[in-house]
Parts: C-alpha cells; structure tokens; sequence
C-alpha cells in the first residue's frame, strides 16, 4: 500500500502489530483494542506508538491518550462511509492533536482534497495510481466557502481582506 506523506511517496516506518504478538522495536501500529486494555504499558514503552482506529468507534475515548501517540490512522472502509472525516476533524480542531493523521482504507484521490481539509496529512491508498496523483488532485480546488481546521482563508475571509479573484 503506497504511503503519501507532505505530498510525496514515502516509507512507513510504522509496524503493525497484531493483538496477541510481542512489540517490535521502533514504531509500532497497534489496534484500537490494544490501546485500550494495555495502553499504560504501550506508552511507557522507548518508541513511537500509533493507533488503527476504526470509524464506528468514539474518538473521544483516544483523548486521554492524545499526546503519547505520534500516528492515529483513521479507517475509511467504503467511499462511501465518511465518519472518519468527523473523527478526524474532532481530533485536530477539538482535542488539538498535532500527530501524524492518516487515511487508511478505501482512499480514493478524488477525496484527499476534502481529507487534507478535515486534517489528514498522511494517506495510505490501495492503487499506486492514486498516489502518483496526489499531488494534482489537491491542486484541483484554490478557493473554499467552508471553513475547517487546515488554516486556508475562505472565500468569505478573501472577499472581506479583498484578495479574492
């Protein structure tokens, strides 16, 4: 699976690991279930820990482990299912996490402008294709009307400051 990070292919360094196997050194990837019941072990551990969280659970249960974890990937099973654009908008704009969020799943590049949007800045797509296009598919929208946690200035904010074209 091609990893798109800061806009270019990149290397995972990130190891996942299954519920019932030993931590590998470096960073590791484990399951929501596995932070939940071991996460004082998890993240009293010397290395970079990140989480598979899936769309149909409460986002809200990752806070108290927020500033331990360097990934949180986020699961989009269908094109169709969008709860994990909400979880990840909840993470940036109301937990204030600063971490590496990444899309997993079915990531299709006609969505990674809206992802970059609610706060992805990772993406794992399952075609290469897809990755290799990242870069024109974020270029397709300059101007937006609303308003998320990524910092561009709507089309409201440059028509008031006059900068709009």
């Amino acid at each position: 699976m091609p990893l798109v990070k800061n806009g270019a292919i990149a290397a995972d360094p990130f190891t996942a690991i299954a519920d019932d196997a030993a931590l590998a050194d470096g960073p590791v990837l484990v399951s929501a279930d596995r932070l939940l019941s071991g996460g004082a072990d998890l993240l009293g551990r010397n290395g970079e820990i990140g989480v598979a969280w899936p769309n149909d659970r409460d986002v809200t249960l990752l806070q108290p482990f927020l500033p331990r974890l360097s990934l949180v990937a986020l699961t989009f099973p269908k094109f169709r299912d969008g709860r994990a654009y909400s979880q990840a908008r909840l993470l940036r704009e109301r937990f204030g996490y600063k971490g590496e969020l990444r899309a997993v799943g079915n990531v299709l590049r006609d969505q990674t402008l809206l992802m970059v949007r609610a706060g992805f800045d990772a993406f794992g797509f399952e075609k290469a294709a897809d990755a290799e296009a990242f870069s024109k598919a974020l270029a397709t929208y300059s101007v937006f009307y609303q308003p998320t946690g990524d910092g561009r200035a709507t089309a409201r904010d440059l028509r008031r400051a006059g900068t709009a074209g």
